[in-house]
């Protein structure tokens, strides 16, 4: 039973990477279809906040936990990193790029991660043994790596060129190819920062607020009222609020309660368990899965570099 225990955080985060590769594609192809990058975060919040609330309510009944001014602050923003500013700037470089470049270069989040808990002091380097100099060496190839995926485009090798209706984008208006894949990339980066910050901020809001559950639910609740502020500020056709399709209906069901409302929940409770550094280091299991599925069913190009 101990080594089942031991292995229950591997086996929540392989999960979890299943979960966020079927939401990548799935919300890649939504958004190429027309839906709006900013109404589709919005009601992937709604549908995760619907789901986790009732479900928090009758799974505690009297046990809820309510919020004091500090843990409202710590969760507040949590939510404006975690949810706001990291799916906005996700789903708009997805859509800008392309899934499998969003989600290679999600890799590069275990060495932000690792980063930003040295400055933060949950993570220490030894640079006299050899673990601390791995740990080293494999935060510069990952922000090297990034940086050449941003920069560096070579030549294709699978799949045609598809075009984008970038009158959905709110950075992708009036721009060349070349420049759409850019600006892309660059968004994919600022998240994947946000992401890490929030990986990291996760240790002093769990350690205040410990009830993972209600947790998530705070969180779902905050990122939908951030998300609504955000989408009408930035969204002034009326139509882009409606969904057209029951595949767009799916698609925001199926991102909003699994990779939101569950995700959040799992995360929480392996980050309590493992810490930052150990949820970010199995990024790369999503990106095998999305550049595969996306070049056979999405049919987006794939390149050399």
């Amino acid at each position: 039973m101990a080594n089942v225990e031991e292995y229950k955080p591997v086996m929540a985060m392989m999960g979890l990477q299943l979960c966020y590769a079927g939401v990548t594609l799935s919300a890649r192809a939504t958004l190429v279809n027309g839906t709006s990058t900013r109404v589709f975060i919005l009601y992937r919040q709604v549908f995760a906040t619907i789901f986790i609330f009732p479900f928090l309510y009758f799974s505690r009944r009297s046990k809820i936990s309510y919020l004091d001014l500090k843990s409202f602050s710590l969760i507040f923003m949590a939510s404006l990193l975690g949810i706001t500013m990291n799916q906005n700037l996700y789903c708009e470089g997805i859509y800008l790029a392309s899934s499998s470049t969003g989600s290679a270069m999600c890799n590069i989040i275990p060495a932000l991660t690792f980063l930003i808990s040295c400055l933060a002091g949950y993570e220490t380097v030894n640079i006299r043994n050899i673990r601390g100099l791995a740990k080293i060496s494999g935060t510069v190839l990952c922000v090297v790596g990034a940086i050449s995926m941003t920069l560096l485009r070579g030549p294709k090798i699978l799949n045609s060129e598809s075009t984008l209706p970038l009158e959905n984008s709110l950075l992708g208006r009036d721009l060349t190819d070349q420049n759409m894949w850019l600006i892309g990339c660059l968004c994919v980066f600022a998240s994947t920062l946000c992401y890490s910050l929030w990986l990291t901020f996760q240790v002093p809001v769990s350690a205040y607020y410990p009830d993972h559950l209600s947790l998530s639910a705070w969180m779902c609740l905050f990122g939908t009222i951030q998300c609504a502020v955000v989408t009408f500020f930035f969204e002034k056709d009326p139509n882009a609020w409606i969904l057209h399709s029951y595949s767009e209906l799916a698609t925001c069901l199926y991102a909003g309660v699994v990779s939101s409302a569950l995700a959040f929940t799992v995360q929480a409770w392996v980050i309590s368990k493992r810490g930052p550094l150990f949820s970010a280091m199995f990024n790369p299991l999503c990106t095998v899965i999305v550049t595969i599925l996306a070049s056979l069913i999405l049919q987006e190009e794939m390149f050399t570099g």
